[in-house]
């Protein structure tokens, strides 16, 4: 398969960016989107040109890095899945592919295709944790927690944090991660100790850092690669709400 690439390339945060023309041939169709980039890279170096810079770690799709905004969409044309997950039989033979970072003032761009996601983590360590000391770990079973919690919590702890739902929304709202995070201990006995301390400090901090806020449009969820529900936004302004009064 042979494909026109539309890479953006940007030597650093203040630079002024563009769009770069590769071309690419003899590309399998189960190849993935991340190895494509390599074949690129691969024949970059070989040209003496610098190669793309991109974020990449586990290649399972778990870890999230793999941040590429792909013809238009967070993580590519295909539905609940990683860029690492995407194969290039998603696309046609010739197509011209635009790839281009996630775009939000608070994820910044460091070099082409990588941003600063630290954003993130400030509002996991502002709150996004269970810091109440309850002794040695208990059996998984000695706890009881409906099935219908444990299951809802089970879904929002599948957010990886990749930031696609930021990337997505028109507004680069954090709201999907942050209310991810708080569902997940708000449906558990363990994170009601701290429930309303962390919901009132990650909102804070999620503000503080520049995210946008929800106009529900839904597109955070059309777009999350492990179909995080916009239910728990709802979830997240409950517990915010109780916590303010």
């Amino acid at each position: 398969m042979n494909f026109t690439l539309k890479v953006w390339r940007q030597s650093g945060p203040k630079a002024k960016g563009r769009f770069e023309t590769y071309s690419i041939s003899n590309i399998s169709s189960d190849c993935s989107f991340l190895e494509m980039l390599d074949i690129l890279n691969e024949n970059l170096v070989s040209e003496g040109k610098e190669p793309v810079c991109f974020d990449h770690d586990c290649r399972e799709g778990i870890c999230g890095m793999c941040s590429l905004y792909i013809n238009g969409h967070p993580h590519g044309p295909d539905s609940q899945i990683t860029t690492c997950q995407l194969h290039m039989r998603k696309f046609k033979d010739g197509d011209t592919i635009y790839i281009e970072p996630w775009r939000s003032a608070a994820f910044p761009v460091i070099k082409d295709l990588t941003v600063d996601r630290q954003a993130f983590d400030k509002i996991i360590q502002a709150g996004g944790f269970i810091s109440a000391t309850t002794g040695g770990v208990p059996d998984g079973n000695a706890i009881p927690v409906r099935k219908k919690d444990a299951d809802t919590a089970m879904d929002a702890a599948a957010c990886i944090g990749c930031g696609a739902c930021v990337a997505a929304c028109k507004n680069a709202s954090a709201m999907l991660f942050v209310s991810a995070k708080v569902s997940h201990l708000a449906h558990l006995p363990q994170g009601k100790v701290e429930a309303a301390e962390r919901v009132k400090k990650m909102i804070a901090k999620m503000d503080e850092l520049g995210f946008g806020n929800c106009t529900n449009t839904g597109a955070c969820e059309a777009e999350c690669p492990k179909g995080i529900k916009i239910l728990h936004i709802a979830k997240l302004n409950r517990e915010f709400i109780k916590a303010s009064v």
